[in-house]
């Protein structure tokens, strides 16, 4: 599993030209789920996001998590970042997951966010196309791999 985390001053997903979510300042996480992915993956990363600290303190040294601060979260789900581009220019997708295993992920990551963060989660339409929008605060931005984590 993976999640590209962007610390923001908004963001917002369109659908059909209708605002589907938004939120102020926080976090939108890009997630992509693939077939291996399982709940050890998601409560991985959701302790990993919930207390990363990147948000500045009275100092402006980045001391503080999205608790800390009040912060939204976003979550929209991006199977292109399990995209290989190792051969050729058309990257592929052969390690993201089906719908069927990554919406359920999808869901579960969504809802251990919430409730490890006790706020509503805002997200995307899972499969949907969506226009997402964000001002990132910085920039930062925050790549995280679940496979590829040390004890």
């Amino acid at each position: 599993m993976r999640a590209l985390i962007q610390r923001t001053q908004r963001a917002s997903v369109t659908i059909s030209e209708k605002l589907h979510s938004s939120i102020g300042k926080g976090l939108l996480i890009l997630l992509g789920i693939e077939e291996a992915d399982t709940q050890e993956d998601i409560d991985y990363l959701v302790g990993k996001i919930s207390r990363l600290r990147i948000f500045d303190d009275e100092n402006g040294v980045m001391n503080l998590d999205i608790t800390q601060v009040g912060g939204e979260a976003m979550v929209v789900s991006q199977f292109t970042l399990h995209a290989s581009t190792k051969k050729g220019n058309r990257p592929s997708y052969i390690r993201s997951a089906p719908g069927s295993i990554s919406k359920p992920m999808y869901e579960k990551f969504v809802e251990t966010l919430r409730t490890t963060l006790a706020k509503e989660i805002a997200t995307g339409e899972f499969g949907a196309d969506m226009k997402v929008e964000l001002i990132n605060d910085g920039p930062v931005t925050i790549w995280i791999d679940s496979k590829n984590r040390e004890y």
